[in-house]
């Protein structure tokens, strides 16, 4: 039996989801039938997924598991998400080859909900510009100053409030923004509960200071974020993105942040790693890093234990806790995944 494994090189003991730690799969896995092979990159995957009985790679650094690759993969029965999220995986193939498709939830809900908010502050505050000033020796404050806004009673809108979505709000409250969310699942149950309102998503997109994309890519909210919805925000509206660079249109956000219609800031990309010469790696003005906000140690180490555990109940031929699954038996049993009708 072979596991196929997508991890980075590093030197840090720190940094599970590495070749050099590979999540301690290596010690987890002597003295059993399985086989490890560990990859640094999407390009290697074609070489090993033929004989392939399970896929593991994280949305930071994926390995595609493409319908051809799906086809190619005849032994393939489970592909782990080291992390949250499903776009790395056709979802209509999985559910075709009856390939288990699994994710490590809670495993970084709050590292990402802490990213959410200091992005917020951080193109709010047009820090950006301070540093620059700071690093080349310059000292020009109104330059700075004009475009540095307080959190205090601004709009926040969260679109998709899971349970990042939740923990990203309730870390917004003690701001004394107005919170509103959009989800296709509303919740009444949380809105007295945490003070705030649902509202549809034209008005999310019209009314927010401050627009925070927290929903799982899918049919559904793929590009969901194009020119035309840009085009209905307040100008000089914030938009954070630590979900999924598949959610906004590359384009459009290149050309709304060049105009100033909008500041755009996040971790997330498509594709990743992403290419040298991405549209977004020129702008000027905006909050983007390499997809690090649910990579922390501390999230390193809640999936490490969820991959194993996912591996040692597919060993023992038991069932995976119902919990980590996105797809199961041939269908999504995820509702965060479920198209929308």
């Amino acid at each position: 039996m072979k596991i196929l494994a997508l991890f980075p090189e590093t030197t840090s003991a720190t940094q599970l989801l590495s070749k050099e730690e590979s999540l301690g799969l290596k010690e987890f896995l002597k003295n059993t039938d399985y086989e490890l092979t560990i990859i640094t990159s999407d390009k290697e995957v074609d070489d090993h997924i033929e004989g392939a009985d399970v896929v593991i790679s994280s949305p930071f650094l994926p390995a595609y598991i493409t319908k051809e690759r799906a086809d190619k993969a005849k032994n393939l029965k489970l592909a782990i998400t080291a992390g949250i999220g499903s776009d790395h995986v056709d979802l209509d193939a999985a559910i075709d080859k009856g390939i288990t498709v699994a994710e490590i939830p809670g495993s970084n809900n709050v590292s990402v909900a802490e990213q959410n908010v200091m992005e917020t502050l951080l193109l709010l505050r047009n820090y950006e510009e301070g540093h620059r000033q700071a690093a080349a020796g310059e000292w020009d404050l109104p330059k700075v100053g004009a475009e540095a806004h307080d959190m205090i009673g601004k709009t926040v809108g969260i679109f998709g409030f899971g349970r990042i979505g939740q923990l990203t709000a309730a870390r917004l409250k003690p701001f004394e923004v107005k919170l509103q969310y959009h989800d296709p699942y509303r919740k009444k149950e949380l809105e007295d509960q945490m003070g705030i309102q649902y509202v549809d998503f034209d008005t999310l997109v019209q009314t927010s200071d401050v627009v925070i994309i927290q929903s799982p890519l899918t049919k559904d909210t793929k590009n969901k974020f194009d020119k035309n919805v840009i085009n209905k925000m307040k100008d000089g509206t914030v938009l954070v993105n630590c979900a999924r660079g598949g959610i906004v249109e590359k384009e459009a956000i290149a050309e709304a942040v060049k105009s100033g219609k909008i500041r755009y800031g996040g971790d997330v990309w498509y594709p990743q790693p992403a290419p040298y010469d991405h549209p977004w790696r020129s702008l000027k003005q905006t909050g983007l890093t390499v997809h690090y906000s649910g990579m922390t140690v501390e999230a390193q180490e809640r999936i490490q234990e969820g991959v194993q555990e996912i591996l040692t109940s597919f060993i023992s031929n038991e069932p995976i806790k119902e919990s980590y699954l996105i797809v199961d038996n041939h269908k999504v049993t995820n509702q965060s995944y479920q198209t929308q009708k």
